[in-house]
């Protein structure tokens, strides 16, 4: 008879071949590093709870068939501390012999000890089970956002993400992309990309910064939401490290925002390789600054050759993008569950940070290479 149980240390190199071939949609052998950094990331790393743990679908046959990521996360309501969860990677084998085991493992991991549990990569059937276990999705937390700033870079690289050959026409594309960005106006405000004349208003300041102090940033820059992490000073150090480790999205950069006086308004995490869609992590602004501090991080992409940037929405966030030709698009959702309303409540009023960093798709298993 199946069950489902904690994650044990045992199970590492099961749960390693699923992800290889599940996620990664290869028969070879998962590679080393791989077992290695889950072990880690869901067994030893900083802010692991003995009590909020993934979980392993076992078949009849004793083997592992099913498993579901779970990452503990400190927050805080109005003041009072509370544990939330947050639900990963969800994935099982052989559903035609057990097609009731990912569904077994969701609700065994929503019946935790957490007082909340989230998930920001939940696809259309996971959301259906959340909906059916009085999970909620958040439609404002739920979209996807793109900015064109080079044009025919961009579609090159779309073009390339099916056709590898196409990145041949590069050069081809930054003659077209400077002479297109040459003759608009200064900021300019259009759909088809930015101005090479993109100013930011105000006499704000962008300067790169490295992990320290972008973590000294997060506290003050999220203490307007009512809910929000708690996380200690480790926990937060070894996530903001984690976020900068991903080889296949490119280099990270990390840059705080100033007012001319140096007063901190903002700050962002973005990935990118020369010529490639910048993949935004985190925005972080202080209240009423997001459009500014969005328009600095998309001068910033550009002056560093970014043809376009990506990213995840928060509610705090889309007032202002809503002006700045900005598109949307719905790959995912994000949902979550609480035994109290009032939590629900806080995320449905936009009063609760979420995505980027409080989320899952900071560590390693997105992005990162373990060859």
């Amino acid at each position: 008879m199946s069950l489902v149980r904690p994650l044990e240390g045992a199970d590492i190199p099961a749960v390693a071949g699923l992800f290889q071939r599940v996620f990664r949609n290869s028969d070879a052998p998962p590679p080393a590093a791989l077992a290695t950094y889950l072990a880690r990331h869901y067994l030893e790393a900083p802010g692991c709870d003995s009590e909020i743990r993934p979980l392993v679908h076992v078949s009849g046959d004793g083997d592992v068939s099913g498993f579901i990521g779970v990452n503990a996360l400190p927050m805080s309501h109005d003041g009072r501390k509370l544990r939330a969860a947050i639900c990963g990677s969800l994935m099982v084998e052989r559903r035609g012999s057990d097609p009731m085991a990912g569904a077994r493992l969701l609700k065994t991991f929503l019946a935790g000890p957490q007082d909340l549990s989230f998930s920001e990569t939940a696809s259309e059937v996971s959301a259906q089970m959340w909906a059916r276990l009085r999970g909620v999705a958040l439609p404002e937390y739920s979209l996807d956002w793109v900015r064109i700033i080079r044009p025919s870079a961009f579609m090159m690289e779309l073009a390339s993400s099916r056709v590898g050959a196409v990145r041949l026409l590069s050069p081809l594309a930054g003659v077209i992309d400077r002479r297109l960005r040459g003759r608009m106006q200064e900021n300019d405000l259009r759909w088809s990309g930015v101005p090479e004349s993109w100013a930011v208003k105000g006499g704000l300041k962008v300067a790169e910064i490295d992990q320290a102090g972008f973590a000294a940033l997060v506290e003050p820059l999220t203490r307007q939401f009512a809910l929000r992490p708690d996380w200690s000073a480790e926990q937060l150090a070894h996530i903001v490290a984690e976020a900068t480790g991903k080889p296949e999205h490119g280099e990270a950069v990390l840059a705080s925002v100033s007012t001319p006086g140096g007063m901190p308004i903002g700050a962002f995490l973005y990935h990118m390789r020369p010529g490639g869609i910048a993949r935004v992590l985190q925005i972080l602004s202080a209240p009423g600054q997001a459009g500014p501090v969005i328009d600095c991080l998309i001068g910033h992409a550009a002056q560093r050759g970014a043809a376009g940037l990506r990213g995840r929405t928060q509610p705090a966030l889309l007032e202002a993008m809503l002006g700045r030709r900005i598109a949307f698009t719905h790959l995912a959702s994000t949902v979550v569950h609480a035994r109290e309303q009032a939590l629900v409540d806080a995320f449905l009023a936009g009063q609760s940070f979420f995505n980027g960093l409080a989320g899952e798709s900071w560590s390693r298993l997105v992005g990162g290479r373990f060859e």
